[in-house]
Formats: structure tokens, sequence, C-alpha cells
């Protein structure tokens, strides 16, 4: 079989397409190459596609996927995590009924242009309870008019080897026509039979730290202990433990929050963030990934970014459901 050709949507600083391709090194496992190519990957963020091409050999394009034109039969798959502000359990400011935050459909456009032989599309949790679920079966809806069976899951991260609870809903169709079934990729930690899961341990050099300009003043830990009980305050990770969600906050990350935060020594109550190369790490990037542009910008592509280990299962699942 030839190289399955893959068109990357929303691609963001390319985590999802590291696990397409494969080829690196993460915890001590090498993830081998898949068989299979990007034939275009776009964004609309610059500073994104600017991490992106200092990555990858083939280039990614600073575009509006509205704007985008494609041939027929021009990739065999299509995937894209399309933005989802507008579904995050964490924004109180959704308006979902908004169509222009419903990009869904534009990724659906594509699809319809291309008419690729399977899609994969990836959000948070929220857009697949949120209303009763209305957007999500909106989407699969558009999906399966334009010829797909598709099938949906709940991923968690931390069943992959990846050191974080990072739960996100991935749809994968393919072409009826075909008459192939897809099934998602069984867990490969934490299961019998299997290694234990991923802890931080695994991915945190030193619990200190490499750089005091990481530690939370006393005035933000004072401030944590002026907080209401009930309220989810300076969420210390356990080393034993896998870290919460890693989002793009870590940029603007503070004790008020709900990032997870390292407690270095509970006597002295001192707090720390946790560093890029950190968070990379929690998301399965390897750490020849380099990051274009400041630590704010490396923090906010990291959030957004799919773990690179769970779209390479992901991956090479529906690569042996095509064969």
């Amino acid at each position: 079989m030839s190289k399955l050709r893959v068109v990357s949507l929303f691609s963001g600083c390319g985590g999802a397409d590291l696990g397409v391709l494969g080829g690196f090194k993460y915890l001590r496992r090498e993830y081998k190459v898949q068989d299979s190519e990007i034939v275009h990957a776009s964004d609309i963020n610059e500073k994104a596609v600017s991490t992106y091409n200092l990555n990858f050999d083939h280039p990614a394009d600073v575009a509006d996927i509205r704007k985008l034109k494609f041939p027929k039969d021009f990739a065999d798959v299509v995937i894209g995590g399309f933005p989802c502000q507008s579904f995050s359990t964490v924004n109180p400011t959704k308006v979902p009924e908004n169509r222009d935050t419903q990009l869904f459909w534009e990724m659906a456009n594509v699809i319809d242009m291309i008419r690729p032989k399977a899609i994969v599309a990836e959000n948070v949790k929220g857009f697949f309870r949120l209303a009763g679920g209305e957007y999500f079966k909106m989407a699969k809806a558009e999906f399966e008019r334009l010829g797909y069976i598709m099938k949906e899951a709940i991923l968690n991260s931390s069943d992959y080897g990846v050191p974080q609870l990072r739960e996100r809903i991935f749809m994968v169709g393919v072409r009826k026509v075909l008459k192939k079934n897809f099934e998602f990729p069984a867990a490969t930690h934490g299961v019998v039979g299997c290694p234990r899961k991923s802890t931080l341990s695994d991915v945190i050099d030193s619990l200190e730290g490499p750089d005091p300009k990481y530690l939370f003043s006393q005035r933000a830990v004072d401030g944590v202990k002026r907080a209401k009980k009930n309220m989810k305050r300076a969420l210390a990770q356990s080393m034993d433990n896998q870290c919460l969600t890693i989002t793009s906050h870590l940029a603007k990350v503070s004790l008020n929050s709900r990032d997870p935060v390292v407690l270095i020594d509970p006597e002295r109550e001192k707090y720390r963030r946790f560093t890029p190369k950190e968070a990379a790490r929690i998301q399965s990037f390897p750490d020849t990934f380099k990051f274009a542009g400041s630590e704010a910008d490396a923090y906010r592509q990291i959030g957004n970014a799919i773990p690179p280990v769970v779209f390479w299962h992901l991956f090479a699942a529906l690569k042996g459901c095509l064969q």
C-alpha cells in the first residue's frame, strides 16, 4: 500500500501531525515511522505555524480554513482538531449557538471537496456533552451526510502512556463505500498485561525546577489562603500520579485557577508553575521538539495541541483499518 496522504487542518504546532508521521522517541519508547505523508498543513495562528515549520520537513501554511481549496482525491485522510473555545467546560462565556464558532462546518466543506477515505476530528469533552449533545450530533450528522460511517470515543491520554488525565472526544469516519470497520486503539497502559500508567515523576527532572522565576510569590500563596474552601485552588500535582489537563492557560497560570501547579515544599508553602519543557513532556512531545516565540507562546501552543503519542496510536489503528 502506498503512503497515506494526509491533510491537516487546524494543525497548530503539530502535535497530531507528529503522531501521523511517527519516528520519534518518548519515555524510552520508539514510536516508529508511520507509512504516511502530510500533503497539506495549515493553521490561522502564525506563531503556531512558525513552530510547526521548525520541526517538520514539509511546510505548513498560515491560512484561513474558509479560503482553502482542494481537488477531489487530494488526500486519503483529513484530520483536524477544530477550535474548541465555545465548547470548553472551563469557558464561562461560551456562545455555541454562534455558527462562526462551529468550525466543524468548515472542516466538513474541505472534506466534501476532497472526499478522502477517512476523517478524524477532535475536540474537548464538553463538545460531546454540551446542550445534551446537540452540537456533537450536528457535526456527526454532517459527516455522515457526506458518506462516512462515524464512530466516536472519549480517549484519556493516560491510557496510552501519557502522564496526563486529558480527556478528548475523537470522531473517526471511514467512507461507507469502503466497507471497513474502524476500532479505536485499546489502552496500552494501566490495564492487565500492560505497563503501569506514566506519572509526573517520569517527566519531571527536579521538583525544585530549573529557575526561581517559575516560583509563585508569597502574595499569591496568601491569596490562596483567602479563597473559599469549596473553590479549586492551588491544584498541586502528585509526582506519583498523572497530571491534570495541560491547557493554554498555563501562559497566565495563577494559584487562583484550575491549572495544575507543583508544590515544592509543603511546610514553606512553596509552589511553582511547570516550565514549557515540562508542559511539553506532559503532552508527550519529545525533547527534540522546538517551540518558536516566547514562553507564553510555547505554553499556548502546547496546551492547544493534541498529544502526539495519543494520535500515533489512533492513526496506527486507522491505517490498519484502511489497509
